[in-house]
């Protein structure tokens, strides 16, 4: 009991230096008060752990949106993704009719080192039987990831072997990879996607960006679309790779912090040369510091859509019990002096619509429909063009959703989980004939015929339930065929290659490469130069 009163004790009575207040002692001491009386004389039983929880959170859905509390027990999980890896097996699974299976073994993991292969079906973890009993992503991740140096057991049934085979795997760190893909779009433009600012971040872009300038890339597109952030001090070395050196990039200022200002610091490895970022309403935070700056300097082009409009920097701190609180400390603004926050003045509730208001407004088709009042125009540093604050980045050249190639066929499927249960499938149990027809993804892209193959997902797909529609087929078969090979190579060759193919679908990149090549973005440079 007192060490719940004392875990929430800190969280009151705490400021932005960790130093406990006395004056909130007050404070501390009424809620400790009414744990007891709770404790004491409430009619039913209570678990008091999960009200002081509870209490946490509530307190902190009343700041802003983004201040959150993490249970001790999420802590790990909930940081590993950003720590640039985790302590496991080494596998990419998913869960198909009930069977664990693997989709990939991480390249020089201890599962690969021990022999388990992609397609392989996990029957029993530690002689407990996993398969047809209900097992979830959850529990997966409860029997497989564990300390560094720890083993465990699995017993995996294989096609063409009639035993089940048994492996004894030692855990070890495994690397979770931020940049997604890496490959040219077009001859002398590369293309890197970044789904998140984590620790190795800028090493995986380092190792990219050098292995496309060998292969002649003269001109970069950089994918953050769906990237949701991450560290800032990541955010600020990858535009330091973009910027001249004491070019600023972002500063902080927040009440209890004084202005602190982060500026570029040595010649990064692209400071020349074409540059476009890629983003839309899921690109956020260090995001928006990274499409800011280079925005606000005329260093690149930002195209495709707002981003979502974080602009607020978190502080972890952790409590007493082990558990964490991201509290907001300050505020970022871009170089010009933009604050992209977009306001949460409503509620939280509302702050979470916001998106789909978007929708409503019809944002997401026309860039006239986004209205923003002359306080919050800004000027960019160097052509003096006229940039935006207040909820998000507006890229400098709009694209709109795209929904032709859509149907309602099509959402089902994806959403049903059917063409990803198909994919995996499909690869599991052609492998060896790939094998033998693909020597290599190159030849896979160019070579492989999807006609067929689209067939058998029609009729897997009505195995599973979905009805076969026509019309919708039809109107989506584009994009079912190309979804259907972009997965297919994921399941056989890795994320970076299921890009490749889909990325032909995706108007922004298609946008990205237009105007580098149709003088576009030529024309904004003579602007700079004048």
């Amino acid at each position: 009991m007192k060490k719940v009163i004392i875990v929430l004790a800190s969280v009151l009575s705490i400021n932005a230096f960790g130093q406990v207040e006395e004056d909130k002692s007050k404070t501390s001491e009424k809620f400790a008060r009414l744990i007891e009386l709770v404790e004491k004389m409430y009619v039913d039983s209570v678990d008091s752990p999960q009200l002081v929880d509870d209490a946490i959170r509530a307190m902190l859905e009343k700041l802003d949106p983004h201040s959150i509390y993490i249970p001790k027990k999420e802590v790990e999980s909930t940081e590993a993704p950003l720590k640039g890896n985790f302590e496991g097996v080494g596998i990419r699974f998913q869960i198909l009719k009930d069977t664990l299976m693997v989709v990939q073994t991480i390249s020089g993991g201890p599962s690969e080192k021990v022999g388990i292969l992609a397609g392989d079906q996990i029957i029993k973890i530690e002689e407990e039987v996993v398969a047809g009993v209900g097992l979830k992503n959850s529990g997966v991740r409860e029997r497989l990831l564990g300390k560094k140096g720890t083993k465990v057991t699995v017993e995996i049934k294989r096609r063409g072997e009639n035993d089940l085979l048994a492996f004894e795997v030692t855990r070890d760190k495994i690397p979770i990879y931020s940049v997604d893909a890496a490959y040219m779009l077009d001859d002398g433009i590369g293309y890197i996607k970044i789904n998140a600012f984590a620790n190795t971040t800028i090493q995986e872009f380092i190792k990219a960006y050098v292995e496309l300038q060998e292969k002649g890339m003269e001109s970069l597109v950089l994918d953050l679309q769906y990237n949701g952030g991450g560290y800032l001090h990541i955010a600020f070395q990858l535009a330091d790779q973009f910027l001249g050196k004491d070019e600023l990039i972002v500063y902080t200022e927040g009440r209890s912090f004084e202005r602190k200002d982060y500026e570029a610091t040595k010649k990064g490895i692209f400071e020349k040369g074409k540059l476009v970022v890629l983003v839309n309403g899921q690109s956020a935070s260090a995001s928006e510091i990274v499409s800011g700056a280079i925005q606000d300097w005329d260093r690149g082009v930002v195209i495709g859509r707002r981003t979502f409009g974080k602009g607020l920097v978190q502080k972890p701190m952790t409590l007493t019990d082990g558990s964490k609180v991201r509290l907001t400390t300050q505020r970022y603004y871009t170089p010009s002096g933009r604050c992209i926050q977009k306001d949460y003045g409503e509620g939280n509730v509302e702050y979470r619509r916001e998106s789909r208001k978007r929708y409503e407004n019809g944002e997401l088709y026309s860039a006239d429909s986004i209205k923003v009042p002359d306080s919050l125009v800004f000027k960019t540093l160097v052509t003096g063009r006229e940039v935006y604050a207040g909820g998000g980045i507006i890229p400098d050249i709009f694209v709109p959703v795209d929904t032709t190639g859509v149907s309602d066929y099509f959402s089902k499927l994806i959403r049903k989980g059917i063409m990803n249960r198909f994919a995996l499938e499909y690869v599991n149990e052609n492998r060896e004939e790939m094998d033998k027809d693909f020597v290599s993804f190159e030849a896979f892209k160019k070579d492989f015929k999807i006609d067929k193959i689209t067939k058998k997902l029609i009729k897997y797909a009505e195995d599973e339930g979905l009805e076969y529609d026509k019309e919708g087929y039809k109107e989506a078969e584009n994009t079912i065929k190309t979804q259907l090979k972009a997965r297919i190579a994921q399941n056989k060759w890795g994320t970076s290659n299921m890009y490749e193919i889909m990325n032909e679908l995706d108007p922004v990149v298609k946008k990205a490469v237009e105007i580098l090549k149709d003088g576009t973005y030529d024309q904004i440079e003579l602007d700079k130069n004048n």
